[in-house]
């Protein structure tokens, strides 16, 4: 579970609509519970209200004749991911599932100290300070929250977070870069730290 503190976003298809500022992170409320990208698919989804509904998508003045799209809010959080760029409804599920994942890997943190190990993941994918990870891969929403988590937890400095997970901070900074609202989140709450940018 996870706690609410802001209203929910609106969000469409698989692009976030910029933001002069982006929503500010959902902290866990239970240190106890997994974060939410770890659940499999069926838990995640039995989280989430799920709804049909037609959008825009591919087949000229026919398309849209059935409710193929797929509109998922994650009730803890609010957070809204959906998909409609596909004629099949259930590849339109699996494709919103992959990107409430990374929304809920951006945007919900969860508690860790400093000597909190990293998780059997990370050290899997963590190989002479590398990270070797795809951003297409179903692993890397996973590591993407692991990564934040731990920045946050550092004040948003990279170099103690890089240190704590056994990587370097040019190899942290690629994997946030990965992902661009992660990019713009970690650039914004640096600001909001009184941090500089990075580059």
């Amino acid at each position: 579970y996870v706690s609410r503190s802001h209203p929910p976003d609106h969000e469409r298809g698989g692009v976030v609509t910029p933001h002069r500022e982006p929503d500010a992170p959902i902290n866990s409320a239970d240190n106890s519970s997994l974060h939410p990208v770890e659940l499999s698919a069926e838990e995640l989804l039995r989280q989430c209200d799920v709804r049909k509904t037609k959008r825009s998508g591919p087949g000229g003045q026919h398309r849209n004749k059935v409710e193929t799209a797929i509109v998922l809010t994650h009730q803890p959080t609010g957070i809204l991911a959906e998909a409609s760029e596909r004629r099949s409804q259930s590849e339109n599920l699996s494709i919103a599932v992959e990107r409430l994942r990374i929304r809920l890997a951006v945007r919900v943190r969860s508690d860790v100290t400093a000597a909190s190990p990293p998780s059997d993941l990370w050290r899997s994918r963590c190989k002479g300070e590398k990270i070797v990870i795809s951003p297409s891969h179903a692993d890397f929403p996973r590591l993407l929250a692991e990564a934040l988590d731990r920045i946050a937890a550092a004040g948003w400095e990279l170099k103690p977070a890089a240190e704590q997970l056994g990587c370097s901070p040019s190899q942290l900074l690629k994997l946030i870069k990965d992902e661009p609202t992660a990019w713009v989140l970690l650039q914004e709450e640096r600001r909001r730290s009184g941090l500089h940018p990075l580059k």
